[in-house]
């Protein structure tokens, strides 16, 4: 397996993950995600901040990166931390440790740009995604509620309670 960034040519694969994302949070009954807009992930891909993992020519996973997020963490948002966002995974992959390898090649990524932190988020009512991230090796260090009216937050976080993860490396 390879990660990798993200390029346009990927696009349709991106958003077609992400669709199918959603569809398996709303027949298991999630918080489920929004279409996200696609000069979001297009911004993503041109600033180097959207990942690809490959396997045998596929794409196995999509995750995106941010080196600051003070939309979701506030006044404990910090320089020092890399954010994983949106994890997506291939159903053919299901089940193969996606999350553990983004959480290892987040670690040495950490390093390599002199960051001490790693951070995550879910919503704070799926226990079961809550308990793997746990699980992977991250603490809960806090909890938000999202104010509807937050100004560029993508339409999934509108009025949602979080459950915010971090990982010291």
């Amino acid at each position: 397996m390879e990660i990798v960034n993200s390029t346009t040519q990927d696009t349709d694969t991106i958003f077609e993950l992400y669709r199918l994302a959603g569809e398996y949070q709303r027949v298991n009954a999630y918080n489920q995600w929004k279409e996200f807009e696609p000069e979001l992930i297009a911004l993503e891909i041109k600033e180097k901040r959207h990942w690809k993992i490959i396997e045998g020519g596929q794409i196995a996973c999509i995750f995106s990166i941010f080196y600051n997020d003070p939309l979701l963490w506030g006044k404990d948002d910090n320089e020092f931390s890399i954010y994983i966002h949106r994890i997506a995974t291939n159903p053919a992959f299901k089940g193969k440790g996606m999350t553990k390898l983004i959480i290892d090649w987040a670690k040495a990524h950490a390093k390599e740009t002199g960051r001490k932190c790693i951070r995550m988020d879910t919503w704070a009512n799926n226990k079961n995604l809550a308990d793997y991230y746990i699980k992977c090796g991250f603490n809960i260090v806090g909890y938000r509620q999202l104010d509807k009216d937050a100004k560029g937050l993508p339409k999934h976080y509108s009025t949602l309670s979080l459950v915010l993860f971090e990982i010291v490396v």
